[in-house]
Protein backbone atom coordinates (compact mmCIF):
# COMPACT_ATOMS: atom_id res chain seq x y z
CA UNK A 1 0.00 0.00 0.00
CA UNK A 2 1.21 3.50 -0.85
CA UNK A 3 -0.67 5.41 1.83
CA UNK A 4 0.72 8.90 2.51
CA UNK A 5 3.58 8.58 0.01
CA UNK A 6 3.78 11.74 -2.09
CA UNK A 7 4.91 11.87 -5.69
CA UNK A 8 4.71 9.59 -8.70
CA UNK A 9 7.31 6.90 -9.38
CA UNK A 10 7.20 7.43 -13.15
CA UNK A 11 8.31 3.84 -13.77
CA UNK A 12 11.88 4.46 -12.62
CA UNK A 13 14.17 3.60 -9.76
CA UNK A 14 14.69 6.25 -7.10
CA UNK A 15 18.15 7.27 -8.30
CA UNK A 16 17.03 7.46 -11.94
CA UNK A 17 13.95 9.49 -11.04
CA UNK A 18 15.91 11.95 -8.89
CA UNK A 19 18.56 12.43 -11.58
CA UNK A 20 15.89 12.94 -14.26
CA UNK A 21 14.01 15.52 -12.18
CA UNK A 22 17.24 17.38 -11.36
CA UNK A 23 18.19 17.49 -15.05
CA UNK A 24 14.73 18.67 -16.06
CA UNK A 25 14.65 21.40 -13.40
CA UNK A 26 18.08 22.58 -14.54
CA UNK A 27 16.92 22.66 -18.17
CA UNK A 28 13.72 24.49 -17.23
CA UNK A 29 15.56 27.21 -15.34
CA UNK A 30 18.20 27.51 -18.05
CA UNK A 31 15.87 27.68 -21.08
CA UNK A 32 12.70 28.79 -19.20
CA UNK A 33 10.63 26.32 -21.26
CA UNK A 34 10.77 22.55 -21.85
CA UNK A 35 8.58 19.99 -23.63
CA UNK A 36 7.90 16.76 -21.74
CA UNK A 37 5.13 14.37 -20.78
CA UNK A 38 2.36 15.64 -18.52
CA UNK A 39 3.13 13.40 -15.49
CA UNK A 40 6.82 14.39 -15.61
CA UNK A 41 5.86 18.06 -15.90
CA UNK A 42 3.69 17.82 -12.80
CA UNK A 43 6.54 16.33 -10.78
CA UNK A 44 9.16 18.77 -12.08
CA UNK A 45 6.88 21.73 -11.32
CA UNK A 46 6.98 20.92 -7.60
CA UNK A 47 10.78 21.05 -7.45
CA UNK A 48 11.12 24.08 -9.75
CA UNK A 49 8.74 26.14 -7.62
CA UNK A 50 10.78 25.27 -4.53
CA UNK A 51 13.97 26.39 -6.26
CA UNK A 52 12.47 29.79 -7.11
CA UNK A 53 11.26 30.12 -3.52
CA UNK A 54 14.82 29.43 -2.33
CA UNK A 55 16.12 32.08 -4.72
CA UNK A 56 13.68 34.61 -3.29
CA UNK A 57 15.15 33.95 0.16
CA UNK A 58 18.55 34.67 -1.29
CA UNK A 59 20.87 33.78 1.61
CA UNK A 60 23.90 31.49 1.49
CA UNK A 61 22.06 28.49 2.92
CA UNK A 62 19.34 28.79 0.28
CA UNK A 63 22.01 28.94 -2.45
CA UNK A 64 23.64 25.77 -1.09
CA UNK A 65 20.28 24.02 -0.94
CA UNK A 66 19.65 24.98 -4.56
CA UNK A 67 23.10 23.68 -5.53
CA UNK A 68 22.17 20.30 -4.07
CA UNK A 69 19.41 19.99 -6.70
CA UNK A 70 20.73 22.12 -9.58
CA UNK A 71 24.27 20.94 -10.30
CA UNK A 72 25.13 23.75 -12.76
CA UNK A 73 26.65 26.86 -11.17
CA UNK A 74 25.67 29.08 -14.11
CA UNK A 75 22.01 28.12 -13.77
CA UNK A 76 22.10 28.75 -10.01
CA UNK A 77 23.68 32.15 -10.64
CA UNK A 78 20.91 32.96 -13.14
CA UNK A 79 18.28 31.77 -10.66
CA UNK A 80 19.62 33.90 -7.81
CA UNK A 81 20.16 37.05 -9.89
CA UNK A 82 17.86 37.33 -12.92
CA UNK A 83 14.92 35.03 -12.06
CA UNK A 84 14.84 36.12 -8.43
CA UNK A 85 14.13 39.72 -9.42
CA UNK A 86 11.37 38.70 -11.85
CA UNK A 87 9.44 36.65 -9.27
CA UNK A 88 10.08 38.69 -6.10
CA UNK A 89 6.56 40.17 -6.05
CA UNK A 90 4.81 36.89 -6.95
CA UNK A 91 3.43 34.73 -4.13
CA UNK A 92 3.78 31.34 -5.82
CA UNK A 93 2.69 29.69 -9.04
CA UNK A 94 5.91 30.30 -10.93
CA UNK A 95 5.37 27.64 -13.60
CA UNK A 96 2.68 26.87 -16.15
CA UNK A 97 1.77 23.55 -17.79
CA UNK A 98 0.25 23.79 -21.27
CA UNK A 99 -1.05 20.48 -22.59
CA UNK A 100 -0.25 19.91 -26.25
CA UNK A 101 -1.95 16.60 -27.07
CA UNK A 102 -0.59 13.09 -27.45
CA UNK A 103 2.78 12.01 -28.81
CA UNK A 104 2.56 10.17 -32.13
CA UNK A 105 4.74 7.17 -31.24
CA UNK A 106 3.16 5.97 -28.01
CA UNK A 107 0.23 8.36 -27.45
CA UNK A 108 1.78 9.73 -24.26
CA UNK A 109 0.12 12.97 -23.11
CA UNK A 110 2.58 15.79 -23.85
CA UNK A 111 2.88 19.22 -22.26
CA UNK A 112 4.98 22.36 -22.31
CA UNK A 113 6.34 23.34 -18.89
CA UNK A 114 7.35 26.99 -18.79
CA UNK A 115 7.98 29.79 -16.35
CA UNK A 116 5.05 32.21 -16.22
CA UNK A 117 7.19 35.22 -17.23
CA UNK A 118 8.46 33.44 -20.36
CA UNK A 119 8.09 35.58 -23.50
CA UNK A 120 7.70 33.81 -26.84
CA UNK A 121 9.39 36.57 -28.85
CA UNK A 122 12.54 36.83 -26.71
CA UNK A 123 15.40 34.46 -27.31
CA UNK A 124 16.99 33.96 -23.89
CA UNK A 125 19.75 31.63 -25.09
CA UNK A 126 23.25 32.84 -25.86
CA UNK A 127 23.61 30.40 -28.78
Amino acid sequence: MRHRKAGKRLGRTTAHRQAMIRNMVTSLLEHERIVTTTPKAKEVRKVADKMITLAKRGDLHARRQAMSVIRDKKVVAKLFSQLRDEYMERQGGYTRIVRTGNRLGDAAPMAILELVNYNEGEDTEDN
